[in-house]
């Protein structure tokens, strides 16, 4: 007896259709869907008689206010998301009424185009949104793309008119840095001309019609097919069973894991192994994929919070405190430097800052490049932006979850956008050094989760920071001697200690670098101890918090500026004039601490 072949799965591909108002956008959707097939039987022949019942002109833009009424009846067709098939593939169509929904609802992830479809009009020519929505295709990083210059029956289908809007069009994508169009399609969408079936009206055309130019799009990776990534969402502990162990939870947005797989999560770099898949009412498992919401308990008790990305070590995220960006901007006030917004990329939201702008475009001018220093409603903008921590991110290329991203003003998301390049800053190196450090540190028999919980608090810097003779070191002291007496491991790491001896071979004009470098290290064996760590600047150059942060990873530190003169701008976690009391400042600290979850266990 012989077994049939199981019917492969059909590929599916999403293709966004955009172009100016009244170029013909919804015929060519409708007329789409007329010559593949896809209509319901009957709705054709319903709505041409509707339409003569009335006394009006059938047009196929029609078909999607038909459709969209019969949504309550199971229709599966709307005027956001309609499909139809050709011998190739599944085409989901996503039809958005104007650039700014269409913007919004790419930026929210809603709409995941992989592929364009920008419509033009071939009497009324290249207009604004014509610019603007190639610009924003290019934003969004839709390197596929198709243009239609419709309604060529108006123009007589003449060649050289529809090579004129070609060249045109081409020369202002190559303007602003868009990726070339795949082809120029001369169409008449109300006759079908080149949408489904070539037309004998354009004899002078070679090239593919609508439909092939949608066949001949490449489909991008499964999910299933890319590196693993998995924001984390929460953290649970279960004690009903009888273990202290903690359960990671989050989806899957890309990539697969077993169980056994080392992992590592970023931006902390901590590593475990998979040690079991979790799931409410579920059948056990040892693997899952991209697309499933899960949990895990690892092989390590890790402390890890929400917007740490789990990942295979040899394809890890990006880290970094900087990264250019292509942003639209939908906010009521513009986007200006100075200010704090937050930064909601995949599951972490940090304070961000607008750091450079590149260039704010005004598409609706060719080659129009504005010279300005913050970014209005509806601009879109080339910029750098700056978090206060390090987040894990990728190029939106190479991974969508955590290449795209909005930002929040106060309580509004007022824009988004999408990740198209590092940034070096002044840590970076040292932020490499710690992670190559810490994939490869080999731990003792004694876990960080049990010494903290042995010693009542987790693990902490306490930097105090400023210029010379301001107190630190006083402040340092009574830190130090508070937590020590509250039964605290409590240690204070003065720099001219590590200049004594660990950098006793260094050369009297030492280059800075290497002095951080050194007095971070240590620092980082004594949190790896279990310790709170009280430390002052002086011995190091005054050297910026930051960049002792970046060897540590994510072991809590607080920054304390202390600053006289109530000029300083530095970033820090609290900033005290020096002629407080001393037992004011600590508690202050320790309050801060406790907020951390340093405190209190």
């Amino acid at each position: 007896m012989s077994h049939s072949s199981p019917i492969p799965a059909r590929d599916q591909m999403n293709v966004v259709i955009v172009g100016h108002v009244d170029h013909g956008k919804s015929t060519v959707v409708g007329r789409l869907f007329a010559d593949t097939g896809a209509l319901p039987q009957g709705k054709l022949e319903a709505v041409k008689a509707e339409c003569a019942r009335t006394g009006k002109v059938f047009e196929y833009a029609f078909l999607l206010d038909a459709l969209s009424d019969e949504q309550d009846q199971g229709i599966t067709i709307d005027t956001a998301r309609c499909f139809f098939k050709t011998a190739r593939r599944d085409y989901i169509i996503i039809d958005a009424p104007g650039h700014i929904e269409f913007l919004k609802n790419m930026i929210s992830g809603a709409a995941r185009a992989e592929a364009a479809a920008l419509i033009i009009d071939a009497k009324e020519g290249v207009r604004e949104n014509s610019r603007r929505h190639g610009y924003i295709l290019a934003m969004l990083g839709i390197r596929q793309v198709v243009v239609c210059v419709n309604k060529m029956d108006l123009v007589g289908y003449d060649q050289a008119h529809f090579e004129r809007i070609e060249a045109e069009y081409r020369a202002f994508l190559k303007g602003i840095g868009a990726p070339d169009p795949k082809h120029f399609v001369p169409v008449a969408a109300l006759h079908g001309d080149n949408l489904a079936v070539r037309s004998d009206k354009t004899p002078w055309y070679r090239g593919p019609t609508m439909l092939e130019c949608f066949d001949g799009f490449a489909k991008q990776p499964s999910r299933r097919d890319q590196p693993l990534r998995m924001p984390l969402q929460a953290v649970y502990k279960f004690t009903a069973r009888g273990d202290e162990a903690r359960t990671f939870a989050g989806r899957i947005e890309a990539g697969r894991v077993k169980v056994g797989d080392e992992v590592v999560f970023s931006p902390s770099n901590k590593r475990a192994r998979i040690r079991s898949i979790e799931g409410f009412n579920t059948a056990p498992r040892s693997e899952i994929e991209a697309g499933w919401s899960t949990a895990f308990t690892l092989s390590e008790e890790l402390y890890l919070t929400r917007g740490e990305v789990m990942s295979h070590a040899a394809q890890a995220p990006l880290v970094g405190t900087r990264f250019r960006a292509n942003v639209i901007w939908l906010g009521r006030k513009p986007f200006v430097q100075g200010r704090d917004y937050k930064l909601k990329l995949h599951t972490a939201a940090v304070p961000v800052r607008l750091a450079r702008i590149h260039k704010v475009i005004d598409a609706s001018e060719i080659g129009s490049e504005l010279a300005k220093q913050e970014v209005g409603r509806h601009d879109v903008a080339d910029l750098e932006l700056e978090v206060k921590s390090p987040v894990a991110f990728d190029l939106i290329g190479d991974s969508e979850c955590s290449g795209r991203f909005v930002i929040v003003d106060g309580y509004d998301v007022a824009g988004g956008g999408i990740i198209t390049g590092t940034v070096a800053d002044a840590t970076d190196d040292f932020r490499s050094e710690a992670r190559l450090r810490d994939f490869n540190w080999i731990h003792g028999g004694v876990t960080g989760a049990e010494r903290a919980q042995s010693n009542g608090h987790r693990a902490a810097l306490v930097m105090f920071v400023g210029g010379n003779g301001v107190g630190k070191r006083r402040y340092a002291r009574a830190l130090e001697r508070a937590l020590w007496d509250d039964r605290r491991q409590a240690y204070m790491l003065d720099g001219t200690n590590v200049l004594l001896g660990v950098d006793h071979d260094l050369a009297a004009d030492a280059a800075q670098q290497e002095l951080v470098r050194r007095f971070g290290e240590v620092a980082n064996i004594l949190l790896r101890a279990g310790l709170v760590v009280v430390s002052t600047t002086n011995a190091i150059g005054l050297a910026d918090h930051s960049h002792v942060q970046a060897l540590l990873g994510d072991q809590p530190s607080l920054a304390v500026d202390v600053d006289p003169s109530g000029s300083s701008t530095a970033q820090c976690d609290l900033r005290i004039r020096g002629d407080e009391p001393e037992a004011v400042v600590v508690a202050q600290i320790a309050a801060l601490l406790r907020a951390r979850g340093v405190l209190g266990l």
